[in-house]
């Protein structure tokens, strides 16, 4: 029986030696996953920073050239010395660190929440997407496309900034800025058009953050209204850059069809290769609801409203200036070659007759007073989002560590799929 037992624990000893050498190996492998996966791992399982393998890896010489990696910015990387990893759990982000308070979107794939950290009281605004969606979509991709924009938007004013992203084993959780003034398109509702001052300095904002998007090759692809938020002083923060593509250099072109039926650009319903430009048109087509009410080309029946834009004149009344009337026709060109910005992108709107009254330095500075200022008498006041998500209850699930579902072949192909997704920022960030 002694023998039978001491071979028992022995064969055990092995098998788990054995299951952490491979787990070991693995590990190494995915040595290109996001620095805060990383440390993630590590401080989940300290029995693999005592492998042989993995100390030598820690070693690595602090003058040895980083890897390129696309999936991370500069701002999220650090040299690699051994001591850095002695970092205390805290320096990871979870889903209890935080206090959900209410629903304040919705989405294909998840809820977007106002919550507050329960550490540096905090609020943000959190999205919480699930994992077996986006994949059932096949839209991983998109998702890692989001996290890699929002990580290069950390310097514009006129861009939603990422604090933190971390994932479960079913969820994947950006933490954002929370931005309370509400939609542009819940503020042209309820006033139907706005005046011409209005319309501008909204649409130089919008430019600017698009301009600032091309300078990095990255065409947003997806502006309208309900991406154009309002923080509390009156000034545009641009969300969602879940159809963003990056790597879209000045002469270069992609073919994706995609985009919101109302704001598509000729080339994209035509199935062309397109490039930078779409944003322009879909600029053009946001600054025209602006000052009617209604995009240009719109229709109830979509078959129609595709035939408007690509073959229907546009149609400008005369109740705007001449310079707006130029510019709407400069970017409502159906020929991609000859819109605004063809030629040198950003710089083209900048110096338009219609944009002659912005200061652009104020502007960047946000010196400019907003012509219009949202009333919200605190981060607690949801008056400008819609009572259809603010009073749904919040799910108990969302705060909730999922380490106890069960791994499956799905789970494991989910967690697969979004390797370096985590991000948390330097702990001298002005964030934390």
């Amino acid at each position: 029986m002694a023998v039978t037992e001491t071979t028992t624990t022995t064969d055990l000893t092995y098998s788990k030696m054995r299951g952490i050498a491979v787990f070991v190996a693995a590990f190494i492998k995915q040595r290109k996953m996001g620095l805060n996966d990383f440390i993630q791992k590590l401080v989940s399982n300290p029995q693999i920073c005592q492998n042989h393998d993995v100390h030598v890896f820690l070693q690595i010489d602090q003058n040895e050239p980083e890897e390129e990696e696309e999936t991370y910015s500069n701002s999220n990387r650090s040299s690699l010395a051994s001591d850095e990893f002695d970092l205390p759990t805290s320096c990871s982000v979870k889903p209890s660190d935080f206090h959900y308070l209410k629903i304040i979107g919705k989405g294909s794939f998840g809820k977007v929440l106002l919550a507050k950290h329960k550490d540096n009281q905090k609020f943000f605004a959190i999205k919480v997407l699930q994992k077996k969606m986006i994949l059932k979509k096949k839209e991983q991709k998109h998702i890692m496309a989001e996290r890699s924009v929002l990580l290069k938007n950390v310097e514009h004013p006129f861009l939603v900034g990422l604090h933190y992203s971390f994932q479960t084993t079913d969820k994947l959780f950006f933490v954002l800025d929370y931005v309370n003034g509400g939609e542009l398109f819940y503020h042209l509702q309820r006033e139907r058009v706005f005046l011409e001052p209005r319309a501008r300095f909204y649409a130089a904002e919008i430019a600017s953050a698009l301009g600032y998007l091309h300078s990095l090759h990255i065409v947003y692809r997806d502006l309208k209204p309900e991406n154009i938020l309002l923080d509390s002083e009156g000034h545009i923060v641009l969300t969602d850059f879940g159809l963003c593509k990056e790597g879209i250099e000045p002469n270069c072109t992609t073919s994706t069809f995609c985009g919101t039926p109302e704001y598509l650009a000729p080339e994209v319903l035509q199935k062309e290769a397109y490039d930078r430009t779409v944003d322009w048109w879909c600029l053009g087509s946001v600054l025209y609801e602006m000052l009617y009410g209604l995009p240009p080309f719109y229709s109830r029946n979509t078959a129609e409203m595709y035939n408007n834009i690509l073959h229907k004149p546009l149609q400008l009344k005369a109740n705007i200036s001449n310079s707006a009337q130029e510019l709407l026709e400069g970017l409502l060109q159906k020929d991609r070659t000859q819109r605004l910005g063809a030629r040198d992108d950003f710089l083209e709107l900048k110096f338009h007759d219609f944009f002659f009254p912005i200061n652009w330095d104020d502007l960047m500075a946000k010196k400019i007073t907003a012509p219009f200022i949202p009333t919200v008498t605190g981060p607690t006041d949801l008056q400008h989002f819609d009572p259809e998500f603010t009073q749904q209850p919040v799910p108990n699930s969302v705060g909730s560590s999922s380490e106890d579902i069960l791994i499956t072949a799905s789970v494991q192909e989910a967690a697969e799929a979004f390797l370096g997704f985590s991000y948390v920022p330097p702990v001298n960030d002005t964030y934390l």
